[in-house]
Formats: C-alpha cells, structure tokens, sequence
C-alpha cells in the first residue's frame, strides 16, 4: 500500500479508517458502494428494443378542448339523471357534456343536494352563497333539480358550457 504524505500509518486518517474499518457504518456504506458499482455496470449494458409509444388522447370537446368521456346516461330518479337530461335546455348535447358537468359536481358536492362547506357554499353545484339560488327556485334548499337549474346557469353564463368549466376546474380546483 502506498500512502500519500500525511496519510501514513501514524496519520489522523489512517487511525480513523482503522477504527471504523469494522463498524456498521463502515459496513452499510460498502453495501452501498457495492450497490453503486452493479448499477452503474448495468446502466451500461442496457440498450432499448423499442421506441415508447404515446396513448392516444381521447376526443376534445368541440370548443373547449377538454376530454371527454361519453358516458352512459345515469340512473332515473337520480341528481345526475335530472342534470343529464337538463343539458339540452341549455343548448348542450348531454353526450357531450354529461361528463365534464359530473367530473365538477361529483367533486364540489358528491350530487349531494344538502351538501355545505364551512364556507358556506350549499348544495349540488356549490353555490356561494347558497342563497344565491333562490334565483331558480324557493325550494333551492332542498330540490335537486332547482340546484342543478341554477349550477348549468352558472356554468353557461361563466363558462359557455361544462367542458370548459371542467377545464377551468382542473386548473383551480374550483369553478
């Protein structure tokens, strides 16, 4: 073994390597090492068979360019049957559309029509104040469909339609 000036036999390193030389320290980081070097040789021997191939992405809503999933329509007598089949009162076909509106209400409300956050927003489409529903409705608090009537609203006069409302959600987390 050949040592460098100040790493004789006598030298602080030379003590130090020998005492550590067999604690478990000194044992995990050889395992280590060893780990490293077997890595390290077989990143050198890979080579690819392939080339990656991209999923193909869904269809885009006519004008707002989000995804989507044309699902089938939902059970009668349902929160989502009734936003269902009131899609095409707002002008949009509920093939189309079905899908981003349930992407937001299942998240901002579960369809639940009593649903509340501690910040008050209230019902199926989260309305701020819930109050604010009134507007489609007395029985706002406890209609489903009177929510749902003030939500796609919402949505058309914010928004233009529920794609894009989707899409304004995924980027907030709100709508």
């Amino acid at each position: 073994m050949v040592l460098s000036p100040g790493h004789g036999p006598g030298s602080g390193a030379a003590i130090a390597a020998a005492a550590v030389s067999g604690s478990r320290a000194m044992a995990v980081l050889e395992q280590q090492r060893q780990q490293i070097i077997v890595m390290d040789a077989a990143s050198h021997t890979m080579h690819m068979v392939g080339v990656p191939k991209v999923a193909a992405r869904p269809a885009a809503a006519a004008a707002g360019g989000s995804t989507v999933v044309n699902l089938p329509a939902p059970d009668p007598g349902t929160a989502q049957r009734i936003g269902y089949n009131m899609l095409s009162s707002f002008g949009w076909a509920p093939s189309t559309y079905y899908s981003c509106l349930n992407n937001i209400f299942s998240r901002e409300s579960g369809w639940r029509y009593d649903a509340e956050n501690a910040s008050g927003a209230y019902g199926i489409p989260q309305a701020l104040p819930g109050s604010k529903m009134a507007s489609a409705g007395a029985d706002w608090q406890t209609n489903p469909a009177t929510q749902i009537k003030w939500g796609l609203g919402y949505i058309q006069g914010r928004y233009g339609d529920p794609c894009k409302a989707w899409a304004f959600w995924q980027a907030h987390s709100y709508y």
